[in-house]
């Protein structure tokens, strides 16, 4: 979660150096203790230059589904037909009217997902924390991932792999994501029940003090 001073200091920085700023929004609705959602595509004067990209996937549960919506500067709309008319595959008509059906349902849809969400959230992290010096993770506020750095110098590809192999639990290698100063693990729970988490979280722990 970037603070909304921040997002509105890089969106005037877009707009100063003729750039257009594009916000990848596909969290906005799900976030955690008191941290709100802020759009640089509401910053004053930032309708010209800003492209903001909304998710079904995530916002509404439709993973898979390959449906979600963008506000863009009109002038970018051409440009924008152009490249939606080159694309043979869309999202079918049905997942198309049950899109719709989201939208007017809104946003409090979603918001009835955050508190149990929240309460895996807080499983995962403490889980990860009582690990103890081996693991780094903060608390995100948004999301739906922790990201955990590992006190080792084993790659995060071989950490990866054994606790697949070894431990039956997955999670993505931080370097991904770009990084690659340390090892990091990205762990997502937005599939997980309170129920379970407690059984994955186990599996993947129990394995982290074996590896590292």
């Amino acid at each position: 979660m970037y603070p909304e001073k921040s997002l509105a200091a890089i969106n005037t920085l877009c707009k100063d150096r003729g750039i257009y700023h594009i916000s990848d929004e596909a969290y906005e609705y799900f976030t955690y203790g008191g941290a709100m959602h802020y759009s640089p595509g509401a910053t004053p004067g930032a309708a010209g230059h800003t492209v903001s990209i909304y998710s079904f996937s995530k916002a509404f549960g439709m993973a898979g589904w390959r449906v979600g919506y963008m506000a863009a500067p009109s002038d970018l709309v051409p440009a924008i037909r152009k490249i939606q008319d080159t694309n043979l595959i869309c999202a079918p008509l049905p997942i198309q009217s049950a899109a719709t059906a989201a939208l007017e349902v809104g946003a409090g849809y979603c918001r009835g997902f955050v508190g149990p969400m929240d309460a895996v959230r807080c499983l995962v992290v403490q889980a990860l924390r009582d690990l103890g010096g081996s693991v780094q993770v903060s608390r995100a506020e948004g999301a739906f991932y922790a990201f955990a750095k590992l006190n080792t110098d084993l790659a995060d590809t071989i950490i990866l792999l054994r606790l697949i192999k070894d431990y039956g639990v997955a999670v993505i290698p931080g370097s991904t994501f770009g990084q690659t100063k340390g090892t990091c693990l990205r762990i997502a729970y937005g599939a997980l029940l309170k129920e379970t988490v407690e059984a994955a979280m186990d599996r993947l722990c129990t394995g982290l003090r074996t590896i590292l």
